[in-house]
């Protein structure tokens, strides 16, 4: 990586005092483990259509035709900002076509992903998503976007992360010049970590990389590849799913290993697997003899450090 990841995010999480009540919602894990290898883009929808801060709180309210405003929540308000949320989104949104992940605030009428507060007839009901995130989705599916109150689960964190890096180096190579070559190295890159997260579609996206030459378009095949690449990674990583890419890995050390080693390593992939041992132990043993036994396939598998270590992300799986 020569330069920092560009990562969307809504500006309370970095600290800044956006919110409806002047404050903020600084995110630890954004500003303290992230900021060293993503630069991030903030924004604030609500201030950016011209809104103070502090100002009355917003809300999403559903007429009876099912249609959904952003409104000031004040009680019998009229205030209506939708047509102005929305015309900011969607032009504030096609200018982030090189993010690589975005986060946003949860609960927010403006930022949350999901359960947001809708406000109707017949009660409130946690169905909504926020105005700006609903556009950001709609014109970029293939984007990673998480939650801050998501990203306090280790999983999804980790899913989260592992996400923006892929479509970063994804996009490393759409600015070069595209070949088919380029586009099957990068798939073969990638082959356990896409095994770690479903192996259905796993299956699946290899006949698909295999047919690249009957694409007239070699670029419309790697837009479409990416979508179906996010889409996979957005499965949960499962224990199941990364002891086969365990016992996979294992075997390619068969011939190289003592009876006493094959036991050890299949011991520790099997104590992962019952929840014993931490995903760490099985990964590091296998990289110990990796360095000792060069395997030049499973040397370049993204599997093994899809983001930096130092992120620590893998330690308490």
């Amino acid at each position: 990586m020569t330069s920092r990841i560009p990562v969307g995010i809504s500006a309370c999480l970095i600290g800044e005092n956006v919110r409806f009540d002047g404050g903020h919602k600084c995110l630890a894990f954004a500003m303290d483990d992230l900021a060293p290898f993503v630069a991030f883009t903030a924004v604030c929808p609500e201030m950016a259509i011209g809104l103070p801060a502090p100002r009355p709180a917003l809300r999403l309210v559903q007429n009876l035709h099912g249609h959904i405003a952003l409104r000031n929540s004040k009680e019998g308000s009229t205030i209506d900002h939708t047509a102005s949320m929305e015309a900011f989104a969607g032009q504030r949104v096609r200018q982030l076509a090189e993010l690589c992940g975005y986060v946003v605030c949860a609960k927010s009428p403006s930022c949350g992903m999901e359960w947001v507060r809708v406000y109707a007839s017949q009660g409130v009901q946690k169905t909504g998503v926020g105005l700006f995130t609903r556009v950001l989705q709609e014109q970029m599916p293939w984007l990673p976007v998480e939650e801050d109150g998501r990203l306090q689960d280790p999983q999804l964190r980790e899913n989260f992360v592992a996400r923006v890096f892929t479509l970063w180096e994804f996009n490393q190579l759409m600015r070069r010049p595209l070949t088919r070559g380029g586009l099957m190295a990068f798939h073969r890159r990638y082959k356990l970590l896409l095994l770690e997260h479903s192996q259905p579609e796993y299956w699946q996206i290899g006949p698909f990389v295999a047919n690249m030459d009957r694409w007239p378009s070699l670029e419309a095949f790697a837009l479409t590849y990416r979508d179906r690449l996010m889409a996979l990674l957005r499965h949960p990583a499962t224990r199941c799913n990364h002891t086969n890419v365990l016992m996979h890995a294992q075997g390619y050390f068969y011939l190289y290993l003592t009876r006493a080693q094959r036991s050890e390593l299949t011991g520790l992939i099997d104590s992962y697997r019952r929840g014993l041992q931490q995903l760490l132990a099985p990964i590091t043993l296998l990289k110990h003899y990796m360095a000792e036994y060069l395997d030049a396939w499973l040397a370049q598998q993204r599997y093994f450090e899809p983001y930096p270590e130092a992120l620590r992300l893998r330690y308490g799986h």
